[in-house]
């Protein structure tokens, strides 16, 4: 596909380089490579996430025909792709509610606990595990009921939590996260291949890490509960206090032998967005794949640069981009009386906090977006943010920071036109954010 002029078409052009840095993350560009040889027993695919049925279709699509395949993966709804050759699969594939648990995600994981029963030294368990799994893969601890993980689980949403420190709590209140699954698999050998969507790209906390030793404890947990006021049920607490919910750690001899690899990251994607956005003519710069902290703040932080480039010419020269991944938060403000409840995820609040600090300065254009499609619950995947964005507003009687106060990021964009939709993507690498100066 070749690049719309940045100049003529900067809105086309940064849809351009996101679909560059998906594309980069799709499973199919990314297993062959990493698949272990068939072994001397049969193969178990288990995985979560909400790249699970791509990369399902991926393993089959290379894996030998004449050996044995089965297996379970669960992702998000609407999150499957339709097989290209129209067979039917050797790994079954579940669709589960993200990022509150349902049901079917819980039903999901007790199935593979099952059928992890009888795997013996001769079989070989292939995880695929991708952003997402957390929610998608729920085995809730002794003491706790899915209504339960559901309520916590929002509470952390809500709470502006990273994901580090959500999924720190996650995996002590869970029967099969923080490496669980992977001891359920012993003395079977375990490959996982996933695909990074979290800040450092730290296994452990990718999904939860079902499959990864965790180094975080039970103390740890109730750190984080106790700083977020989230409340657990006393009998939880009290295990959590006992330490009796404590992971699997670092050098437990249940994960020798097992492999990891890392098929898709944030900085690959970026890497791929800016030879695209070279190619075309631009300068480059890639601020960091580690980016965390309040969508909206960092927006500023981002407006910033951007005008300093514009109006100063440093530290960037122009015309440029400059591009940024991680994953921000969000802090759920009180809903005000007699005021609709806000929409919108991530990158929708990111783009209003742009937007409001950039203050229609020319030269400007921005899109920030989520990889896997869907920011946060909405139908879009992102927003896109122009000179002319704050004044088109106001034509229409929409003050940007009445927008901001109620977290309706998507309220905004979609009375503007300006939501960037693209269905799911079939894979995560979570934030993408790209600002253009012309």
């Amino acid at each position: 596909m070749t690049a719309p002029h940045p100049a003529d078409q900067p809105r086309q052009f940064l849809e351009y380089l996101f679909d560059t840095a998906v594309k980069r993350a799709l499973p199919l560009h990314n297993t062959a490579a990493f698949l272990p040889k068939p072994p001397k027993g049969r193969t178990l695919v288990l995985g979560a996430g909400k790249a699970g049925g791509a990369m399902a279709q991926a393993v089959e699509a290379f894996w030998p025909a004449d050996a044995l395949l089965s297996g379970l993966v669960v992702t998000r709804y609407h999150h499957t792709p339709k097989r290209p050759d129209g067979l039917p699969s050797r790994i079954e594939v579940i669709e589960a509610a993200h990022p509150v648990p349902d049901s079917a995600g819980l039903q999901a994981a007790q199935r593979m606990l099952a059928l992890t029963q009888g795997l013996t030294k001769d079989d070989l368990v292939l995880c695929l595990i991708s952003g997402g799994g957390s929610a998608l893969l729920t085995l809730p601890a002794d003491g706790l009921t899915l209504e339960d993980k559901q309520r916590i689980n929002q509470a952390l949403l809500n709470s502006g939590a990273n994901i580090a420190e959500m999924n720190c709590v996650r995996k002590h209140l869970s029967r099969i996260k923080g490496g669980r699954l992977a001891l359920a698999c012993f003395p079977a050998q375990v490959v996982t291949l996933t695909i990074s969507d979290v800040p450092g790209d730290d296994p452990s906390i990718i999904a939860s890490g079902p499959t990864v030793p965790d180094a975080t404890s039970c103390a740890d947990a109730l750190s984080i509960l106790a700083r977020y006021k989230i409340e657990v049920p006393d009998a939880v607490l009290s295990l959590l206090q006992q330490g009796q919910l404590e992971t699997p750690k670092p050098g437990d001899s249940a994960f020798d032998g097992h492999a990891l690899h890392l098929i898709a990251t944030p900085q690959q994607s970026l890497e791929t967005a800016a030879e695209a956005a070279r190619a075309a003519g631009l300068n480059a710069y890639i601020l960091s794949d580690e980016m965390e902290g309040e969508s909206r703040e960092v927006g500023k932080v981002h407006a910033a640069l951007a005008r300093a480039v514009a109006l100063k010419g440093q530290p960037f020269s122009k015309p440029c981009v400059f591009l940024s991944g991680g994953e921000t938060t969000v802090t759920i403000r009180p809903q005000l009386p007699g005021t609709p409840r806000g929409r919108g995820g991530r990158a929708g609040e990111f783009c209003l906090g742009l937007a409001l600090a950039l203050q229609g300065q020319k030269g400007v254009f921005a899109l920030a977006a989520d990889t896997d499609g869907i920011d946060g619950v909405e139908d879009n995947a992102g927003a896109w943010v122009e000179p002319s964005t704050l004044s088109r507003s106001l034509t229409l009687n929409m003050k940007i920071d009445h927008y901001l106060d109620r977290n309706d990021a998507y309220g905004y964009f979609d009375a503007l036109g300006d939501l960037v939709v693209t269905g799911p993507s079939f894979t995560n690498v979570n934030d993408f954010r790209v600002v253009l100066v012309l």
